[in-house]
């Protein structure tokens, strides 16, 4: 690796040196991918790392690229964040970095994977298998690979997964001494994080500017990072800080174009240069973004303090976004997710997206080996009478379909957008709900020849119809990028939707009325049509009439989400040997750190101590089936389910020496601590977990 004492050549340089300078720990994940980069054959293809926000997947993936151009390799990174995820969108974006650098590529880092969830079935059995035998792939997301790869004898062999905890307590302390922390402060910033390397450094920024004082009110991580953030937010600089902090926390991503314009100030130079510098803050291509945790807290606060101010900042930043629209869309690119994340908070139609998969489907053209999927499900949701008209269209208008891909090779959903001014009469006869808007269309607002009428005619989610899905996700952009590129248009029509109350609210919101009268009918039920003409208000008048209705008027503070808490392995050990010793005892276990791992997190009733106390019981009667667990049981039984009143009368009990008590309890505690990381690191599929209790929740198979 290059060293940290070379001399920087640009400012660039100096921020990756000092990042280098504080990063510590990871020693067996660099070893191995080292080892890996240095083998004649590498002994795998693919180094798959998962773990929560914040944990310092991205600090590990620059580690790995700086010792990889060290090695003279040549080396590509692929930002999740940054593209869609469509095979087309990824392969692009490799091409074009690989393109870019000296030396054949090599080593191909994909972090964000999360945001490619759609491609991991064509990543793993199409792209990975048509690279060279010599590059090496790292991908880094926040959820373990899907099972599919272990699934395949090939992949097993050429997989390495690894699980990225909170750092352990040695690197922590180390970490602490080169961010030149007091020896007298490092036992307690450990407790307070456990070693969440986001809350460290947020603690390590904070020491910084408040003279050396920790806050008193934390109890641990991650909760630490809310608390941290709000005390942070009173230490920066300035105002103008302040304000370049709330407005990086309001959108997607920060460049600092949009900061001077969200600011309505020339030079933002200082701020920005400020903001690119905190632990809380990821650099990308596109700019800047904070960690989700400091998102939702920074923006959650102003939204709560200062109303008025969040309104002004939400103005101003989608002003921007709008500007730069059109010089974006020249060169192909049509960021309208940065405008739709806009609406996160407004509590009139947030509901209608599901921000869980938003940005892990995809759109695509669609071929005529997806037909039967495309009508097994409009059968089965919606009926074969419409899975009839599909079908009639699909003939005869191909093109307008669109099919929306998950992670699998099947599309998840489909919607199709007919040209009605390009249908024949014929085809408008052989339809209900074509004859109806169309008909609409001509009584109240005849089109000339040649203008253009769309009518969104299906919709349909494979698992949720249509209710909020990632087919849902991908109409509204889709949707929106239609109407923001199409300069020429009259009416649009909405009548893909099921006659009812629910979707009501958002086509308010989007300014689509009722069509009351191009309501229409198919297989008994009655389907709803809305309705939009561009001429009578174009593009920039829409612009401007919904544009307050974004963030909405409820500006009350949301609940931010509590994070997964990773502990490394010997902190997760001590906190299994504790959850033990209180069982014994009778003790409460709802502060044990547990309660926030993985391995109780996904359970049902997982915020209880109730529910630690029976995965533990139920892990250690599970010794019982092991070859020589009975004395293993046994040992524990006696000690932590049904206590003796001190350990020598536990082993009077069990008719057993002191000294072999002792040694079988050790073991017995060592086996429990090892099924329960067992689960923690793989879930509940691995076989530790094969006694556990069923779940109510199908995700986690317990």
């Amino acid at each position: 690796m290059s060293s940290a004492s070379a001399q920087p050549r640009t400012v660039a340089d100096r921020l990756r040196l000092a990042r280098r300078r504080r990063f510590v720990g990871r020693v067996g994940e660099i070893e191995l991918f080292l080892a890996a980069l240095d083998a004649d054959e590498p002994p795998f293809s693919v180094l798959f790392v998962h773990g929560p926000g914040g944990v310092g997947k991205t600090t590990l993936l620059a580690e790995l690229l700086e010792a990889a151009a060290h090695a003279g390799r040549g080396t590509v990174r692929v930002d999740g964040r940054t593209i869609e995820p469509s095979p087309a969108a990824f392969e692009a974006a490799v091409s074009e970095l690989a393109e870019r650098g000296d030396q054949p590529m090599s080593v191909l880092v994909i972090d964000g994977f999360e945001r490619l969830a759609p491609l991991e079935d064509w990543l793993r059995e199409t792209f990975l298998p048509g690279l060279a035998t010599d590059v090496l792939v790292v991908i880094a997301g926040r959820h373990p690979p899907a099972r599919e790869w272990s699934n395949d004898p090939g992949w097993r062999e050429l997989l390495r997964v690894v699980s990225l905890r909170n750092l352990a307590p040695d690197d922590a302390r180390t970490y602490l001494r080169v961010a030149q922390v007091p020896e007298d402060k490092h036992d307690r910033m450990l407790a307070l994080t456990h070693g969440h390397p986001l809350a460290l450094s947020l603690l390590v920024d904070l020491l910084a500017q408040t003279a050396g004082e920790l806050p008193a009110t934390l109890v641990d991580a991650p909760d630490a990072v809310r608390a941290l953030l709000a005390r942070f937010v009173e230490s920066v600089p300035s105002r103008r800080h302040r304000a370049a902090l709330e407005v990086c926390a309001h959108v997607r991503f920060t460049t600092e174009a949009l900061l001077r314009a969200a600011l309505d100030e020339p030079d933002c130079a200082e701020e920005f240069g400020w903001l690119c510098e905190l632990a809380i803050i990821e650099r990308g291509p596109l700019g800047l973004a904070p960690h989700d945790i400091a998102r939702d807290v920074l923006d959650a606060d102003l939204r709560w303090r200062d109303p008025e101010s969040y309104l002004e900042v939400h103005r101003r930043v989608r002003g921007h976004l709008l500007e730069v629209l059109d010089t974006t869309a020249e060169h192909g690119r049509w960021p309208v997710a940065d405008l739709v994340f806009l609406h996160r908070h407004n509590p009139t139609i947030s509901g209608y997206w599901d921000w869980s998969s938003f940005g892990r489907a995809f759109p695509d053209r669609y071929r005529p080996a997806h037909r039967e999927s495309i009508l097994a499900m409009t059968k089965r949701h919606q009926g074969p009478e419409q899975a009839e008209l599909v079908d009639f269209w699909l003939v005869r208008q191909p093109e307008h379909f669109v099919v929306v891909q998950g992670s699998g090779t099947e599309p998840i959903g489909f919607f199709c957008r007919l040209a009605l001014h390009e249908a024949t009469e014929a085809d408008l006869a052989a339809d209900p709900g074509t004859r109806a808007m169309w008909d609409y269309a001509t009584r109240y607002g005849r089109p000339r020849p040649g203008e253009p009428v769309f009518a969104g005619r299906f919709l349909v989610d494979g698992e949720m119809n249509q209710l909020p899905s990632p087919t849902i996700n991908v109409v509204t952009a889709r949707s929106t990028k239609n109407w923001l590129s199409q300069h020429d248009l009259t009416w649009e029509f909405i009548g893909a939707f099921a006659d009812s109350d629910a979707w009501e609210p958002f086509m308010r919101h989007i300014d689509f009325h009722r069509a009351s009268e191009a309501g229409y009918e198919i297989g008994g039920q009655r389907y709803a049509v809305y309705a939009h003409d561009w001429r009578r208000g174009g593009i920039a008048e829409w612009l401007d009439s919904t544009n307050d209705r974004v963030v909405g008027t409820d500006l009350a503070r949301p609940a931010p989400p509590v994070p997964e808490l990773v502990l490394s392995q010997p902190e997760f050990a001590d906190a299994v040997r504790s959850a033990l010793r209180e069982l014994g005892r009778g003790g409460r276990l709802e502060r044990n750190p547990l309660l926030r791992s993985k391995v109780v997190r996904e359970r049902p009733g997982s915020a209880t101590g109730g529910t630690l106390r029976e995965l533990l019981t139920t892990i250690v009667e599970s010794l019982r089936e092991e070859t020589r667990g009975e004395k293993l049981y046994r040992a524990l039984d006696r000690t932590y389910l049904r206590p003796a009143p001190t350990q020598e009368r536990a082993a009077e009990v069990l008719g057993l020496p002191f000294s072999t008590y002792r040694r079988h309890l050790t073991r017995a505690v060592q086996r429990v601590i090892e099924k329960m990381w067992e689960i923690e690191l793989y879930g509940p599929s691995h076989p530790s977990a094969d006694r556990c209790p069923p779940a109510d929740s199908p995700r986690t198979g317990w």
